[in-house]
Order: structure tokens, then C-alpha cells, then sequence
């Protein structure tokens, strides 16, 4: 059963909208909210598959809470407003379905059809987003928050790092805030650089959207990372949603590797699994970058990094929506240089061309 939040200010369309929802096999609206502050509270408290949201809305419009949600807490999101002149926009920031609202005379079945074609249709990605996601509706109780047994990446990826540099690469690690900051760096990058690595926290079932996204802004070749796939200049690897992202050299060919293990530091993809993978391989002729993000994953690799002599960089305070993982690269004394957010695109050109080390 994949559960709903419908977020609509008018009492009787949330109710048509319920009523057609709950009258779906494998659907369940457990709550209802009447704008996005209060969708914002429902949300914590009951964590559903699906959400519901009108564009038009008091407090805060419906495109704007769309945009919020999948930079903070991406997940799937069907906008069902009367605006269909802005029903193409809306899958640029990040929704996955659109219905139009009944309109000139349409009938309440026309409509509930359309609710359910769409619904339906969505069901793989549902799956997909719902796979690794703890089972129940409503949140965890906050007494049992945060007791997971804390994984060290050594049981993951042994260190073991590489006495020669390898070929030049880029790793990136982000977590909260990183979806629209990675797509700010990504929109000034050119084409020419050397591979990209990147592991940004991100549900089950977003990463080859997420990917898509990345690629479509940037003149840089960005998809959502397969195993075995050849590290390419001007290309970027996205590490998928339930795996770790590594590479491995074979022959003279750096390739990607997926790891389907443990979370480390909590996470799966890790920013330390990608970054003790990288200066296991690489070694001083990477670059790491942290961003924005709540926690400390990427910390332990990537000090490994900068003992071993790669360029490693944090995103500054100021420009991170959660200074979480910076941080605590920074206070571990893991990083050389503390930047901007606007000024992560012009170090990694700098870099491709030798200019920083």
C-alpha cells in the first residue's frame, strides 16, 4: 500500500481528491493539508510515498513548495492544480506527474480516471522509491532516533592508499541542499574537464532523474552511474540512489564499481566509500569536494585525501543551506581550500588546467 499526502487549500477538493485516491488498489491517503507550512509538518510526522500539491495556495505557492521539497527532502510529487499552462515547467523541478484540474464541463469520472492512469503509472518508481524505506506511515518516534550502529567505511573499502597519482579526476560529495547547488555548479561547468565523480544523498528511485537533470543543465555528459562503466573526460557519475559509488583501474582504464553493502556513516551511496575509493586509485592527482549537507560522511576519506596529497575543497558556510559536512571536514582538518558556492565551478576549471594543487 503506497501512502498519499494531498495538499490542497480548497476543503472540497482535497476530499474529491482523497475520496478518488483511496478508491485506488495499492493507494491510501493517510493525511490531508491545507497548505504548505502545514504540508511541511505532515510530511515529518507520517513520511509518505506520495505527495499531492496544488500550485495555487495561500502562504506559499505550489511550484515554489515543490521546488523546496526536492531540495531538502526529495520525493515523489504529482502536481494536481488548474494552471496547465505551467504543467511543462513543473517536471523541470523535480515533479513526476501532472493532472490537470476538471475544467469546462469535464465530469468528476473523466477526472478520476485520469487520477488513477496516472497514479497507476507510477507504481515502478513507487516501488523503487519505497524498497529501502522503512515500512509504517507514521515517524519514528524520536527516542529511537538516530541509535543505527554508526558503520566505519574500513568495513566497506579497506585503505589503502595509492603511491602514485593516478589520472585526474573530480569526487564531489553532498547531502541536504546539495540537488540545486549541484545544479548551480554544474550549469557553468565545460565540457573538457576530467571525470566527475558524485555521491549526493538522494531516495531510491531520483538518482537517473536527478542525473538527467544534471545532464540537461550542463555541457558536461552526466548519467546515472552503471557498473563497469569507463571513466571518460567531460563525463560525470552520478552514484545511484541504494549503492555505493567506487572505481577500480583495470589495465589502463579507470572504471566504475557499485558496491550494494552496508550504509556507511549512515548512508548508502557514501561520500567516504567514493572517497577512500578515489585516493585508494587516484591518490594526490584528485580533487575532492565537500558541500553542503547535514552529518559528517566524507570526513574520515577525505582527510585520508588530503594527507595523501589530493586538492580538497569545502563549500563555506555562508552558501550551504545545512554546514554540516563541510564542517566537520573542516574542524578534522581535511580541507585546503573554504569557498563560495559560486566559486566551486571556476576551482574545478582551475584545477583541470593545473592551476590549483
Amino acid at each position: 500500500m503506497y501512502t498519499v499526502l494531498v495538499i490542497d487549500d480548497s476543503a472540497s477538493m482535497r476530499r474529491i481528491i482523497k475520496d478518488m485516491i483511496n478508491s485506488i488498489d495499492e493507494f491510501e491517503v493517510v493525511c490531508v493539508a491545507t497548505d504548505a507550512f502545514d504540508a511541511r509538518e505532515k510530511i515529518k510526522e507520517y513520511e509518505p510515498d506520495l505527495v499531492t500539491i496544488d500550485i495555487n495556495m495561500p502562504k506559499m505557492d505550489g511550484v515554489v513548495f515543490l521546488r523546496n521539497l526536492m531540495r531538502l527532502h526529495p520525493m515523489p510529487a504529482v502536481i494536481i492544480s488548474g494552471e496547465s499552462v505551467r504543467g511543462n515547467d513543473i517536471f523541470d523541478d523535480g515533479a513526476v506527474g501532472f493532472i490537470p484540474k476538471p475544467s469546462n464541463g469535464e465530469s468528476m469520472q473523466s477526472f478520476q480516471d485520469r487520477v488513477k492512469d496516472t497514479l497507476l503509472n507510477l507504481t515502478f518508481l513507487l516501488k523503487r522509491y519505497t524498497l529501502k524505506k522503512p515500512k509504517g506511515t507514521k515517524k519514528v518516534p524520536t527516542n529511537t532516533l538516530n541509535i543505527e550502529y554508526k558503520i566505519h567505511p574500513d568495513e566497506v573499502i579497506p585503505s589503502n592508499p595509492s603511491k602514485l597519482p593516478g589520472m585526474k579526476l573530480i569526487a564531489i560529495g553532498s547531502s541536504t541542499g546539495g540537488v540545486e547547488s549541484l545544479l548551480r555548479v554544474f550549469k557553468k561547468l565545460p565540457s573538457d574537464l576530467p571525470p566527475i565523480l558524485i555521491t549526493q544523498h538522494i531516495p531510491y528511485g531520483f538518482s537517473n532523474s536527478f542525473a538527467h537533470r544534471l545532464n540537461d543543465y550542463s555541457q558536461v555528459t552526466v548519467c546515472e552511474a552503471t557498473d563497469g562503466m569507463i571513466l571518460e573526460r567531460g563525463h560525470g557519475y552520478l552514484a545511484p540512489g541504494n549503492m555505493h559509488l567506487t572505481i577500480e583501474k583495470i589495465g589502463n582504464e579507470y572504471r566504475t564499481k557499485l558496491l550494494d553493502t552496508k550504509k556507511v556513516s549512515q548512508h548508502k551511496p557514501s561520500v567516504d566509500v567514493l572517497f577512500r575509493s578515489v585516493n585508494n586509485n587516484i591518490g594526490s592527482a584528485a580533487m575532492a569536494i565537500m558541500m553542503t549537507g547535514m552529518g559528517d560522511d566524507g570526513t574520515i576519506a577525505m582527510k585520508e585525501l588530503f594527507d595523501n596529497g589530493a586538492y580538497t575543497i569545502a563549500q563555506n558556510e555562508e552558501s550551504c543551506v545545512v554546514f554540516g559536512m563541510p564542517m566537520k571536514a573542516i574542524q578534522a582538518g581535511a580541507v585546503k581550500d573554504i569557498i563560495h558556492l559560486d566559486q566551486i565551478a571556476d576551482y574545478i576549471i582551475d584545477f583541470a588546467k593545473g592551476k590549483r594543487k
